[in-house]
């Protein structure tokens, strides 16, 4: 299956030096190039894309405010059929791809990424995957955890309403930022029973991968900033 991706930065040198690593692999196709988040939003009328890597500091329109309208509907729920988001940023721990993340983004990716790794990030959320390890995405929410709104009332219950109790078990487990392997050694299951649990835990609560899953759960409130494991 080829992977059709689209490039969107502002600075068309670094747009030519991810075309040639990228088109050199068999299973991937650059389909659509733009210089700015507006323009993305234009060229996805008309073409089909499956992964897009979105800088976030652009021109008219920034690579937050793109990813938010090319994932999330009015109401801010995610749509299902949208492209998958990679963030590209100059620095670790950028507020800005905290925010994308935030607005549906899959993952982020540092800017002198290397070839490898920037082809194995794109096969892996093209298959559904985040590509923010465990441990950066809770160093990185404890980070910017403050954006996130105060909650009220009894953390999180009405979310937890659609799972099962060992399924909330490992949902605060991956708000925690634990690895599959990691939650199959703490309640002593399988890594395959985990994925399991995790995949049902995302459908249930109409999520696109477990860096959402963190974020929501930062935002109601079940895990702190700071909190140990």
């Amino acid at each position: 299956m080829t992977i059709r991706v689209m490039l969107v930065d502002d600075q068309e040198l670094l747009r030519t030096g991810f075309r040639m690593v990228l088109q050199s692999q068999g299973d991937i196709e650059i389909t659509a190039e733009a210089g700015d988040g507006a323009q993305a939003l234009e060229v996805l009328r008309s073409t089909e894309v499956d992964v897009i890597l979105m800088d976030v500091r652009m021109p008219r329109l920034d690579g937050v405010q793109a990813t938010r309208r090319i994932c999330l509907d009015e109401a801010g729920s995610p749509l299902p059929d949208a492209p998958r988001v990679l963030i590209l940023t100059t620095f670790d721990l950028d507020e800005y791809a905290f925010a994308a993340l935030k607005a549906g983004a899959s993952g982020f990716l540092l800017k002198d990424v290397p070839p490898t790794e920037l082809v194995a990030a794109i096969r892996a959320v093209h298959g559904g995957d985040a590509v923010v390890a465990p441990t950066t995405t809770r160093r990185m929410i404890d980070r910017f955890a403050e954006v996130l709104p105060v909650p009220s009332g009894t953390p999180g219950a009405p979310i937890l309403a659609p799972l099962t109790e060992r399924e909330r078990e490992v949902f605060l487990l991956v708000a925690q930022g634990l690895s599959n392997g990691e939650i199959a050694a703490r309640l002593t299951l399988s890594e395959a029973t985990v994925k399991t649990h995790v995949g049902r835990i995302l459908a249930k609560l109409g999520l696109r991968d477990r860096v959402q899953a963190v974020v929501l759960a930062y935002e109601n409130g079940l895990v702190r900033a700071g909190a140990s494991d």
